[in-house]
């Protein structure tokens, strides 16, 4: 039999998880800048441990493995508009393992041309989108699609463009490329997508 005081606090636990668990379903957005580039991006690859992005600040997530990764900071311009932005065909996607946020070595490839084009256009915002393929819940794949989108801008960064030009978001499974149920399909939703508009 629970006591009065255990009572009380096993209700408070329930309140407040009820309260941290809400449901978000709008894409996350983030304005963020990187540090100093150090001549390679982080590769870490560790399962992301759920829980809802952040959307206000370009706080860091960390990595459940303890590895080391660039700290995006909040900036303190304005966020563009997202629906400004269009996609250019010199800016190709890059994609993701399951599960996974690293950048792998064929990917590197891409986003060594996706910087050179960037740098070559100095006035030209880029939108950093991230996406999922449907495994896993939508608070989940948020949250894992903005680890996408920050490791694929701290490669950008690490290449010399610049971070304040940079903008992310994450969209998770919302808006996939390929609807079929198979891992070909799934394999071309783990991406990080590109838009630019002039400054």
């Amino acid at each position: 039999m629970l006591t009065r005081c255990s009572q009380l606090v096993l209700s408070f636990l329930l309140v407040a998880a009820v309260a941290f668990s809400g449901c978000a379903k709008r894409p996350a957005t983030t304005q963020a800048a990187a540090p100093a580039p150090t001549g390679a991006a982080s590769s870490t690859a560790a399962a992301p441990s759920g829980g809802a992005p952040q959307t206000q600040s370009g706080g860091g997530t960390g990595t459940p493995s303890g590895g080391a990764t660039a700290t995006p900071t909040p900036s303190t311009t304005a966020r563009p508009a997202v629906q400004d932005f269009a996609a250019v065909a010199a800016l190709a996607d890059v994609f993701f393992d399951f599960d996974k946020y690293d950048i792998r070595p064929s990917d590197a490839r891409t986003l060594d041309s996706n910087a050179n084009w960037l740098k070559s256009n100095p006035n030209h915002l880029v939108l950093i989108e991230g996406h999922c393929d449907e495994r896993g819940t939508n608070e989940y794949n948020l949250a894992l699609g903005e680890r996408r989108a920050k490791s694929t801008m701290n490669y950008l960064v690490s290449q010399g463009v610049q971070a304040n030009r940079i903008t992310i978001i994450s969209y998770g499974e919302e808006r996939p490329q390929c609807t079929e149920h198979t891992e070909s399909c799934w394999a071309k939703n783990r991406r990080a997508h590109f838009l630019v508009k002039p400054r």
